[in-house]
């Protein structure tokens, strides 16, 4: 069997493990539009910072392909996928080439969203923050008297800044949104991280974006004037579905796909940020553009591919681990619902429940220890109604539940 794999990131990697798990024979091709090995993308931040390496950020060892039996075609695009006679063409530098798959997985990610701006043209250094030549750029044009505009405080923005911390303290972040980490937190939660930002001294822009650029300066929709050296553009990202779409696959926002990662195109799968999955705490497919679901997902599709069909992936839900200068996020799921919220103003818990009561969502800053059972109940769909809900909101753990509940998790052996 001849499997093509278009991409070469935690989907990929999630692929061709569970194709090996039950078939060691078949061939497999992974196509990248990278130079590099496979490496991690969250760890670009701490790169720039100087608290990792390039070695260390491999996602896998060096050994990875040739321990797997995997051809790798490296700084290759593929410029068009043909589902009627299974076919991917491809082009490297000026040649230009195609291969056949008996099945594909299109595992392509995402692509920055940069929205039109008058001027943007004139800004001669600028990037976005999605890859590691990204960080290579601003690791070539950053200094310690650098002056740095982010567009964006979601989690691509605040990490470039905290990153670039350990450069040059002069950086500047704006959203138009008027807190910070919009799509992870509440409103009282992005208060408690802004002052985290803010002590960390990142001048925060909230409520208001660039409107125009004229070179080195930036006009923001209040009328401000932002002058900087570097600018990142870290407004968003956007599931890269061009190909699958091209091709005849159904797109959403993400590439859709059944609990197998199948698309509607025969013997064509999707994993990862460019596909969408089933959100079991909102109960709505949708992008989770974040590293496990990713591999998760991918594995799914290589096990499928192997043959093994009985191993879906149909709890899929949002969840972010993440830390800034010390201070650590965790949040997963939706936060719809009936509310539990504790804090100290370094601290903050909330669990969000819905009406049948089950756990649909947390957020927890400061404190995350033993903070997995949270997760473990929303994709367990556990009911709560052994759960002193008081208890579980400052010290989760079992010691939350009542005296059964707790015999029927250690398996019939009171603790």
């Amino acid at each position: 069997m001849k499997i093509v794999i278009i991409g070469n990131s935690a989907a990929a990697v999630g692929c061709i493990e569970g194709i090996r798990l039950a078939d060691k024979a078949a061939d497999i091709l992974v196509i990248t539009n990278e130079p590099y090995h496979t490496y991690s993308r969250p760890l670009i931040s701490y790169l720039l910072a100087g608290k990792t390496d390039l070695e260390r950020m491999k996602y896998r060892p060096d050994t990875f392909y040739t321990d797997n039996n995997v051809n790798v075609m490296y700084a290759t695009s593929v410029t068009a996928i043909d589902a009627k006679t299974q076919t991917v063409h491809w082009q490297k530098e000026n040649v230009n080439g195609s291969v056949p798959y008996d099945k594909l997985l299109i595992a392509t990610g995402s692509v920055p969203f940069v929205p039109p701006m008058a001027g943007l043209e004139t800004v001669a250094k600028q990037t976005t923050f999605m890859s590691l030549d990204d960080a290579k750029f601003l690791q070539e044009n950053v200094s310690a008297d650098t002056r740095v505009f982010i567009i964006g405080a979601g989690l691509i923005g605040l990490k470039c800044a905290e990153g670039l911390s350990e450069i040059t303290k002069d950086i500047t972040v704006c959203d138009l949104a008027p807190q910070i980490l919009p799509s992870i937190l509440d409103k009282d939660a992005s208060s408690l991280m802004q002052k985290v930002l803010e002590k960390n001294g990142v001048k925060l822009l909230l409520g208001d974006t660039a409107d125009k650029f004229e070179g080195n300066t930036a006009t923001m929709k209040s009328g401000k004037v932002v002058d900087f050296d570097v600018l990142v553009l870290a407004v968003g990202v956007r599931s890269n579905v061009t190909l699958a779409k091209d091709a005849g696959a159904e797109v959403n926002r993400g590439i859709v796909t059944d609990e197998f990662a199948r698309t509607n195109l025969v013997n064509v799968y999707a994993a990862g940020d460019c596909a969408e999955s089933f959100d079991i705490s909102a109960n709505v497919k949708r992008v989770l553009a974040l590293l496990p679901n990713a591999y998760a997902q991918g594995r799914t599709a290589g096990l499928h591919i192997a043959g093994i069909t009985n191993k879906p992936y149909d709890n899929a839900i949002p969840m972010n681990a993440i830390g800034f200068w010390g201070t650590h996020i965790l949040s997963a799921g939706s936060y719809s619902g009936d509310v539990t919220i504790d804090t100290d103003g370094e601290t903050y818990y909330r669990l969000t429940a819905i009406e049948n009561g089950k756990l649909v969502g947390y957020i927890r800053i400061g404190d995350i220890r033993r903070a997995g059972i949270y997760t473990d109940l929303i994709k367990s769909q556990t009911p709560l109604e052994n759960l002193n809900i008081n208890v579980a909101t400052t010290a989760p753990g079992l010691a939350a539940f009542s005296k059964q509940a707790r015999i029927a998790k250690l398996g019939g052996v009171e603790r």
